[in-house]
């Protein structure tokens, strides 16, 4: 079929490339390496059409309960429910292939319109590759994402709608269910245990991030200002003290201070009655008050060096042609440090400051090698919910004590929504991002 060269027939091609892939650059474009390409996608899609609407079918319902089978020729509702969210996957990428067609089938009428001509197949294979090359360079690092990271994130959503959880829902003796917002309505609105569990870790988790957080910073903050200011040749020493118990895995750490901070025959509370200083051992770990304050300090022990050094990096790319010009003008060491050092610290930290507060929303070791979530509070018999659990590590006695699936996977979501803003305001803020377009 001819083509004219005024863009008439865009409508037509725009048309054929829609009715089926490759069908335009075969019919009038005369490119018939693309034109086979792209067909041989959409062939090989209506080909796994059965297994792809089988899968589908399987997501919706999740499989029928047959009792009557041996349980391992049951229903397997997980793997259903994974195998669906791959074909989704799959599908998602054939659109953008289909899309890719016709936008390709564009783009050679117009180049067609331009040049007055149709590319031979040796100029159009050319052609391909080399714009073709960053697709197919970057196709597996996009599948390998899409695969390992995109299918469990959505699969880990998905869990929070069903009723996944023991005793009555664990396949393949039983199937499971698609539940809607009910786990989201008994963990957030609910008056059982379980809600009351969730608000107060929630609440819990909300205050450890902050406190853990600001206290590392500016500990470290305060321990870098005096450490630079003071002028002796020891500093070095200091220095390199402070930052052994971050330089410490931090498993190691929170293990040894468990055993020193031992209510009964911790070497704290011995060194402190020997010394006459305490009459009765402190029982550091044995309340929920006292327990979340020992977390912070310790958090505190462990973390501050890595601010520290931080924060001693930033204050050496100040000038101190500022210092000296402040001096002059007759400030005091406090007001250097409040309205020059302080504010361009922060300026330089902040983004950082930002992911320490995600991650210690996250920071599973801080709590459960320290106290593994203990003391039991009123909520415990039943949520298995500690005096000092966060978020995190209660997900881990959902799964791994209780498997509560549905209610830990809900958890993980409200930290998602959560901490992705974070995530997101502080990766926009980046200078990669700014410049990615140059």
């Amino acid at each position: 079929m001819e083509l004219k060269k005024d863009k008439s027939d865009m409508k037509k091609i725009t048309k054929t490339a829609c009715c089926f892939m490759g069908l335009s650059h075969l019919l009038f474009l005369k490119d018939y390496v693309k034109g086979a390409f792209f067909a041989l996608c959409e062939i090989l899609f209506f080909v796994s059409l059965p297994l792809v609407v089988k899968k589908i079918i399987g997501l919706v319902t999740l499989g029928s309960p047959h009792p009557e089978l041996p349980v391992k020729m049951r229903d397997n509702s997980i793997f259903m429910l994974i195998d669906g969210i791959l074909i989704i996957a799959i599908i998602a990428i054939f659109v953008i292939v289909y899309i890719l067609s016709v936008k390709s089938a564009q783009n050679g009428y117009a180049e067609y319109c331009r040049t007055g001509r149709l590319k031979n197949q040796k100029e159009s294979l050319d052609n391909a590759l080399g714009k073709s090359f960053p697709i197919f360079g970057l196709a597996p690092a996009f599948v390998m994402v899409l695969v390992f990271v995109v299918v469990p994130l959505l699969f880990s959503i998905a869990v929070a709608f069903t009723n996944y959880s023991d005793p009555s829902h664990i396949p393949p003796n039983n199937t499971v269910d698609w539940v809607g917002f009910q786990n989201f309505v008994e963990l957030l609105g609910g008056q059982n245990s379980w809600s009351v569990g969730f608000l107060r870790i929630a609440g819990w988790t909300l205050v450890w991030a902050v406190l853990a957080t600001f206290t590392c910073y500016f500990g470290g903050l305060i321990v870098a200002v005096q450490l630079k200011e003071i002028h002796v040749r020891i500093a070095p020493v200091f220095r390199f003290i402070f930052i052994l118990p971050y330089a410490v895995p931090g498993v190691v750490s929170m293990l040894v201070w468990k055993n020193l901070l031992n209510g009964s025959f911790g070497i704290v509370n011995r060194s402190l009655m020997a010394l006459g200083i305490i009459s009765q051992p402190i029982p550091w770990l044995g309340t929920a008050t006292m327990a979340q304050f020992t977390c912070v300090v310790i958090n505190l022990w462990a973390g501050f060096g890595y601010f520290m050094l931080l924060s001693m990096g930033t204050m050496t790319a100040i000038s101190e042609d500022l210092n000296e010009a402040a001096r002059i003008d007759g400030a005091n060491k406090k007001q250097i440090f409040s309205k020059i050092t302080l504010p361009l610290v922060l300026y330089q930290t902040l983004p950082l400051i930002i992911m320490s507060f995600a991650h210690n929303v996250n920071n599973f070791g801080a709590i459960f090698f320290l106290t593994g979530g203990a003391p039991t509070v009123s909520d415990s018999t039943t949520t298995l919910a500690g005096g000092t659990d966060i978020l995190v590590t209660w997900i881990y006695k959902l799964t791994v004590n209780l498997m509560k699936y549905n209610y830990a996977s809900v958890i993980a979501v409200m930290i998602f929504i959560v901490l992705a803003p974070f995530a997101i305001f502080n990766f926009k803020n980046t200078k990669a991002y700014k410049e990615g377009s140059l």
